[in-house]
């Protein structure tokens, strides 16, 4: 495929503000390009919704980015992309549609203890996707792998995260239970738990837990930049494609489903780049 407007945007989509960071890895990697934002705060968080939902909000959210006219989609969830990635592509066979799997098969080529552990919502820990790479990957290689879940880290990641809520009790708690097990890799497998990422960092450093955090989010980008790479003309890459020394961060443009109270400031805390929330009549509801 040939970009038919090489200064098209970049679209990127979650079902709330996670997949923010999917875009702060691709605006360090692509700062020249244009990014637009689609959260689907309406209907956040996806982690126990049924299939058939999953299917139509995401569907939705793909067809509102491309008549926008992205010239690449990311669905930057991975509940997401385990249901509905496959439609999506075949939607749009002409579009570049990059999903998420969590980020096990290098999880798992690197453990020594041969156990790691997936922490990702319900849907993405059933889904396809993943259980494909434990099939594929770590039963081959004998490595076992303990699914985990929490269905209050999202909405605890949308409210900021605060540190005296029960929510970050719990997850401490899980740190400690996973080093008790031996596991020596730990796959944050939902785009909104790269935030909290530091956090756990500092327990494992503080406690030696000796345990690894490991999330998709560069490898996400370097698959856009490589599709970019593939399908632009020499002089668009020269242009975009390399890093530049003139523009810090890229302006990103911010859709929601819902604007609830505060959801600016959650989103400029984030990413602490420029920003530009869009008005909600710019999305019709589904």
């Amino acid at each position: 495929m040939q970009l038919s407007d090489e200064s098209a945007p970049i679209g990127l989509f979650d079902s709330g503000v996670g997949g923010l960071s999917v875009y702060l890895h691709l605006a360090k990697q692509l700062p020249n390009e244009r990014y637009i934002y689609y959260a689907d705060t309406k209907n956040v968080p996806y982690g126990a919704r049924s299939s058939d939902e999953i299917v139509r909000f995401t569907l939705a959210a793909v067809s509102w980015l491309y008549e926008q006219g992205c010239k690449l989609i990311v669905i930057a969830c991975n509940s997401a992309s385990a249901y509905a990635l496959d439609q999506a592509r075949k939607l749009y066979p002409q579009l570049p549609i990059v999903g998420l799997v969590p980020a096990l098969k290098p999880a798992v080529l690197a453990s020594k203890t041969k156990h790691v552990a997936v922490l990702a919502t319900q849907a993405t820990l059933t889904g396809k996707l993943l259980n494909q790479v434990i099939t594929e990957i770590a039963q081959p290689l004998e490595t076992s792998v303990t699914k985990c879940f929490d269905p209050q880290l999202v909405p605890w990641v949308e409210a900021g995260m605060p540190a005296q809520d029960v929510t970050a009790l719990r997850l401490s708690e899980r740190l400690d239970e996973f080093h008790r097990l031996g596991i020596d890799h730990l796959v944050l497998g939902c785009t909104h738990y790269p935030f909290f990422k530091p956090i756990l960092q500092t327990q494992i450093a503080q406690q030696n837990l000796g345990i690894t955090v490991v999330d998709s989010g560069a490898a996400i980008a370097a698959r856009v930049q490589q599709l970019l790479a593939e399908t632009a003309p020499p002089s668009y890459r020269q242009l975009t494609l390399l890093p530049s020394d003139t523009i810090s961060s890229p302006m990103l443009d911010f859709y929601a489903t819902n604007y609830y109270p505060g959801i600016g400031d959650l989103v400029q805390s984030l990413i602490s780049q420029p920003v530009r929330l869009l008005s909600e009549q710019s999305i019709a509801y589904q």
